[in-house]
């Protein structure tokens, strides 16, 4: 089955309403390189930076001639002559440097427009046919499996678990003969050239609608706003926002932006709240800034009106930063020996087809540095590895940056479970269930979103904190989180996670195939089912001893389906906690709509990905 592509396509990120402007030097830099998806910034990129100030081309493109601030010009010189047969046996392969001073290279492919954009002219070297026949040549051939990994992050522990099943790496990412696509970034061709049911990919394509920061508050706002009109009968008591999202303002939608301006006016500092701005879909603490008074908020207030202004002069023509969120910022979170942490845990959607969703614990991410409200460093305030690198203590301090579950819940129970009348074991229970039923609604909320066909699944990181009364808050869900495993405690978290993700999908998707029934899966061990399409979580232990086979048959599932589930905007007529849903993700009018609005704010891939 041919599968239409639903990738948007590759374009620059620009507000809807309005943003920051764009720094200038080392700031501009560091903001407006974005991370194609997920939470972990892939290391193969293009440009890579090595002390002492080359730039290097990544691995991935180590056929072409490194470019280099020195000595560059002079190499493409010297090699002038050596190509030129080459080229003329190889001109699909060739840049036309006539073409590109025109602006347009007729025939050039995304990767020749990406280099041209990010190198200086006269830089550029040939092709390189050899190189690329070779390549060709030990390309594996036979009956497969064949699988392929895209990037760096958590490149050792799939190819691992791929090579023990007696799969074979393939490296032309345009080959369709693949078993699974494992990428960080995402690009139109991997879902257009899908075959459902016969290949398993990396990320629903569409999952920004759940892990981008607008995405995530958009969806959630659609689910209450719809849920607070409909009777829900017996279902499970769904959570109200507020409960677990801090208070958030869309910098792109210009009612919110006044409306958050506004709610400032005329409070003092000693009143005021303090606030985090984000960028929607960047990562590693890129673009975050905070907002301690009310001079910060004014300058932020002429920031974006400096914006909107050279938006709307015509003649001024420069790249919108990324959309943004202006979020309530927790000031007074619990603390581990007096440093600032947040827990991450994931999301595993195994398959979309039917839905098989569920949770693990992760790991708590602590800061180098004690807590302190008033510093103006950023790696006191956000607490991923990323930030906390470039602490100069971390190399010595790094084992004590990441925590296991079972740490977190000793020191729980020694330090608070008396003091504050906590349950014991409250981090591995309480906590846990709180963490679940999160969630759990917000998958809800984007179900009828999300692309759904065999084949797809997802591992999603989600950041919890926890404040000082032991509240349980959600800052954001990442796609293609960080797997690296860089201090003990994520050796050994990190390799079973995913491969426990790549043994259930596996086995959902040979079970779903086969049409058998799904569950009990021989391969669960630390990964909780939190919702299997019909079943509600009190009756997962029982939903495993009744005969669910004829609830997998496609065919079946698509004649029996109930059209009172569907009204004709394409919302459900009863938001029961697990209607039947099968084949595209079904959105009405507002879902629509504010899709529309959220266009701007994604985060695309580089060309050269494509």
């Amino acid at each position: 089955m041919t599968s239409a592509c639903w990738v948007d396509p590759c374009s620059e990120v620009q507000a809807e309403e309005t943003g920051l402007e764009r720094p200038q030097g080392d700031e501009a830099e560091r903001e407006e390189v974005e991370v194609p998806c997920g939470d972990n910034q892939p290391e193969g990129s293009l440009g890579q930076e090595e002390p002492g100030g080359k730039q290097t081309l990544s691995p991935k493109h180590n056929g072409m001639q490194e470019a280099t601030p020195e000595g560059g010009l002079e190499r493409v010189q010297r090699e002038k002559t050596q190509t030129q047969k080459e080229r003329e046996r190889f001109p699909h392969m060739t840049i036309n440097q006539k073409s590109r001073d025109r602006g347009s290279v007729s025939g050039a492919g995304p990767k020749e427009r990406f280099l041209r954009r990010s190198f200086p002219k006269g830089l550029l070297t040939c092709s390189y046919p050899d190189r690329y026949r070779q390549q060709q040549a030990e390309e594996p051939r036979g009956p497969g499996p064949f699988y392929f990994f895209g990037g760096a992050n958590g490149a050792e522990i799939v190819s691992g678990y791929c090579e023990s099943r007696g799969w074979k790496r393939i490296d032309n990412k345009h080959r369709q003969d693949f078993k699974l696509k494992w990428c960080e970034t995402k690009s139109p061709a991997t879902y257009c050239n899908f075959r459902e049911g016969e290949q398993l990919v990396y990320q629903i394509p569409n999952n920004k609608v759940l892990t981008t920061k607008i995405g995530l508050v958009s969806s959630l706002r659609e689910y209450e706003r719809v849920c607070s009109k409909v009777n829900h009968g017996q279902a499970l008591r769904r959570l109200k926002m507020e409960e677990f999202i801090p208070t958030t303002f869309r910098m792109d939608v210009k009612e919110e932006r006044e409306a958050f301006f506004a709610q400032q006016e005329g409070v003092s500092n000693n009143e005021s709240h303090m606030w985090i701005c984000k960028p929607t879909g960047l990562n590693q603490g890129r673009g975050i800034f905070l907002m301690k008074s009310q001079e910060d908020i004014a300058a932020f207030r002429l920031k974006l009106q400096h914006a909107e202004d050279s938006k709307s002069n015509k003649t001024m023509h420069h790249r919108q930063p990324q959309a943004r969120i202006v979020q309530h910022y927790i000031k007074r979170p619990l603390l581990l020996k007096g440093k600032k942490f947040d827990v991450r845990s994931f999301l595993m959607i195994a398959c979309t087809a039917p839905y098989m969703v569920f949770f693990r614990h992760g790991y708590v991410r602590l800061t180098c540095d004690l807590y302190d409200p008033s510093s103006n460093n950023l790696s006191a305030h956000l607490t991923n590895q990323y930030m906390q690198k470039k602490n100069p203590l971390y190399s010595q301090l790094k084992e004590d940056t990441v925590w296991s579950m079972e740490s977190f819940n000793t020191y729980v129970n020694d330090r608070f479970r008396v003091a504050k009348g906590l349950p014991r074991d409250w981090v591995l229970g309480a906590f846990a269930k709180r963490m679940q039923q999160i969630m759990t609604q917000c998958f809800l909320a984007v179900k009828y979103k999300l692309h759904c066909r065999l084949g797809f699944f997802d591992l999603i990181g989600c950041d919890f904190m926890v404040d000082e009364d032991f509240k349980v808050w959600l800052l954001e869900m990442n796609c293609n989180p960080a797997l690296h495993t860089n201090c003990e405690v994520l050796k050994e978290v990190i390799p079973s996670t995913v491969e426990e993700t790549l043994d259930l999908t596996l086995e959902i998707f040979n079970k779903r195939r086969l049409n058998q029934r799904i569950l009990p899966l021989a391969s669960q061990r630390d990964f909780v089912l939190l919702y299997n399409r019909v079943f509600p979580p009190d009756l997962l232990l029982a939903c495993s001893k009744s005969d669910t086979s004829s609830e997998f048959n496609p065919k079946s599932t698509k004649k029996t389906e109930p059209k009172s589930w569907i009204t004709d905007c394409g919302f459900p007529e009863t938001m029961t906690t697990f209607p039947p849903h099968s084949g595209p993700p079904l959105c009405g009018k507002e879902c629509e709509e504010e899709l529309k609005e959220d266009k701007n704010s994604l985060v695309y891939e580089t060309e050269e990905e494509l």
